[in-house]
């Protein structure tokens, strides 16, 4: 028979005694205690919210004293969190919690992140390569403008995606050439980009709309109809309306994270965009054009925000546009791709929890538009811990930003 001893030192085991899982595991018990109160499985007592809340702070505790602070700091508040919201939800009616926690959700939070997931992974191809693309705004701004005048006056929605990708790619030039061979300050050059970008789009908006309302009859971007996934109980209630009929460019957007992911990290040309970002003096050594990788990266992620701009005009508004459509879009991609630490899935995973926060704010003014318009505060809120390091250090390249000189 085994000694203790020699179970303690069994792999599981000292797995499960290891501070990271403690804290992860918190983590995810504090988010389980909020949406046990909610559907589908909407228990409407207090025991278990307050039980698993209680449980998620203690593993919390638990990792604190075992080193890992800002990790278990992170899951007592999760857990305290999820409790009180728990808690909080078990006093909520039942119609109004079916109104606002049902499978449309699911769709609309994925209409809402597939624009920051398009901004997010293009400025993870520029800040890979060592070059911060603050003009993400701008640039998604520039795709939804002419993309839908494309549309509007090619009669064809992929006319209106491929001028709103040309647009953004001639504006990510522009803003390259100053970053890159002017070695300007890439803050402030994003800045006035974005500026420029608004100027631009309201001007021509004027010239040629008269700044009222794209006319009627724009060919707009097709939803992909899945009718078999409505077929039986759970899918007329939860399949068909949840994923059943989502735009084409959300399904892009999925095909695209695993496809930025196999670039960056599994391809030649992958590995010189993180050279050139990581140690670009050692990239040029070994015969990397450092300028060409940082042009194409930037110009890259120019034409993939302005694709969440198309989207967003051509797709999602159904073939309309306003000034200043974006409203601050680019700069929430942004905090996704900090808050996915420059990773594909991470980036992914962040636009879905803002996508998500903006879906809900919409559902709870079934509840008040007080709590509606406080609850579109929390990606800000969460941006603001993942880039404190409470919940994991963020670290990017270590060129990013920096302008190269070649000697």
């Amino acid at each position: 028979m085994s000694s203790w001893a020699e179970r303690l030192e069994n792999p599981v085991s000292a797995r499960l005694r290891d501070p990271a899982t403690s804290g992860y595991a918190g983590l995810v018990l504090g988010a389980l205690a909020a949406f046990l109160s909610i559907p589908p499985i909407m228990t409407r007592s207090v025991t278990w919210p307050i039980l698993v809340g209680i449980v998620a702070a203690m593993l919390g505790i638990w990792t604190v004293t075992r080193g890992r602070r800002r990790l278990g700091l992170g899951a007592i508040v999760t857990g305290l969190v999820g409790l009180g919201l728990g808690v909080l939800a078990t006093h909520s009616g039942t119609g109004n919690l079916n109104a606002v926690f049902d499978a449309t959700l699911i769709a609309q939070m994925f209409a809402s992140a597939t624009p920051l997931t398009f901004g997010a992974i293009g400025g993870m191809f520029s800040e890979r390569s060592g070059v911060v693309n603050i003009g993400l705004e701008g640039m998604m701004l520039m795709g939804a403008f002419w993309g839908v005048w494309g549309a509007d006056k090619g009669g064809n929605w992929v006319v209106g995606l491929l001028v709103g990708m040309g647009t953004g790619a001639v504006l990510a030039l522009v803003y390259a050439y100053f970053a890159i061979h002017l070695r300007a300050d890439q803050i402030v050059g994003g800045t006035a980009v974005n500026f420029l970008a608004l100027g631009i789009t309201g001007y021509f908006f004027f010239q040629l709309y008269h700044g009222n309302y794209v006319s009627q009859g724009v060919s707009t971007i097709p939803n992909v109809h899945l009718g078999f996934l409505s077929h039986g109980h759970f899918g007329r209630h939860f399949l068909g309306p949840a994923i059943g009929n989502l735009n084409l460019m959300i399904w892009v957007s999925f095909l695209l994270v695993i496809a930025s992911y196999v670039v960056v990290f599994k391809t030649p040309i992958g590995l010189r965009i993180r050279a050139c970002g990581e140690h670009p003096r050692a990239a040029d050594t070994v015969g990397i054009n450092v300028y060409a990788v940082r042009y194409g990266a930037v110009i890259l992620s120019g034409m993939l925000a302005a694709i969440g701009g198309v989207y967003l005009s051509d797709g999602f508004g159904g073939g309309t546009f306003n000034d200043n459509m974006t409203a601050g879009r680019g700069f929430i991609a942004l905090a996704a791709m900090i808050f996915g630490n420059w990773r594909p899935a991470g980036a992914f995973g962040a636009a879905l929890l803002f996508g998500f926060s903006s879906a809900l704010a919409l559902k709870l003014q079934v509840y008040s538009p007080s709590a509606s318009t406080l609850f579109n505060v929390l990606p800000y809120v969460l941006t603001l811990i993942a880039v404190a390091g409470v919940i994991g250090r963020t670290v990017p390249p270590a060129a990013d930003g920096k302008p190269y000189r070649k000697q």
